[in-house]
Formats: structure tokens, C-alpha cells, sequence
């Protein structure tokens, strides 16, 4: 799986122009094929929570203080834990716990979570088209 870059330039803020489109199809088709290949991970509920969990950091990030983000951030970076633990307990892939890792290690500030967030909307979608069908 090719690691998925959010930024096209970041010092710019300029946002991969097929981050949402093109690597976001071809990210949900992967893990569309562990779940085939796997039967049992990746389901569309389990995917969910961790979405879920996005959309719940990156609202408290925009509606919190500037200080806030000194105590969202180490939440945000917990999402890695609880991606470990349904990846012990085999309800995730390697290739979606490694998204997870790779995509918290890019979030430095709240801007970086907007940009997790909305990729996350974006696979969410296109594995609805593509993933199993629970």
C-alpha cells in the first residue's frame, strides 16, 4: 500500500488535488480486497467507529480554545492505540492500521486533522461503493 500524503506542499497548505478522489477509491479498493481476503475485517461498522471518532476530535478542535489543542492532539494519537487493539482482536487489517498510524503522524495541528478528517469522509464513501455490503 503507498503511503497517503495529505499535502502536496505543506509549508504552503496546498492539499493533494486527488487526495479525496483518485487515493481515496484506490485506498477504499485495498481495503476492500483484505476484507475478501479476509473474511471478518474491515467491516463497514468497525471502520465507522474510528471515523467516528475523526469527526468527534476534528469538531472539538475547531470549537476549542487555542490551548485546546495541547489536549486533543494526545487523544488524536490514542485513535492509534484503539487501531491496535481491533487489529488484535482481527477486526482491521494491517493495511488499515497502518493508515491510521500514518495518517495520526501527520497531524500536527488542528488543520492537519480538518484535511484526516475529510479523506477519512472521502474512503468512507467510496468503501460503501467498494467494501462488503454489513
Amino acid at each position: 500500500m503507498d503511503k497517503i500524503e495529505f499535502w502536496r506542499d505543506r509549508e504552503k497548505r496546498i492539499i493533494d488535488p486527488e487526495l479525496f478522489s483518485k487515493k481515496a477509491e484506490n485506498f477504499a479498493l485495498e481495503i476492500a480486497k483484505d476484507n475478501e481476503q479476509s473474511r471478518g475485517v474491515n467491516k463497514r461498522t468497525q471502520l465507522r467507529k474510528f471515523f467516528d471518532e475523526i469527526v468527534s476530535l476534528n469538531m472539538r478542535a475547531k470549537t476549542s480554545s487555542p490551548h485546546g489543542w495541547e489536549n486533543i492532539l494526545p487523544l488524536v494519537h490514542m485513535v492509534t492505540a484503539k487501531a491496535a487493539y481491533a487489529k488484535g482482536r482481527k477486526l482491521i487489517s494491517d493495511n488499515f492500521l497502518n493508515f491510521i498510524k500514518e495518517s495520526v503522524n501527520q497531524v500536527e495541528e488542528p488543520c492537519d486533522l480538518d484535511v484526516f478528517n475529510s479523506f477519512f469522509e472521502s474512503f468512507i464513501g467510496f468503501y460503501r461503493l467498494h467494501g462488503p455490503s454489513n
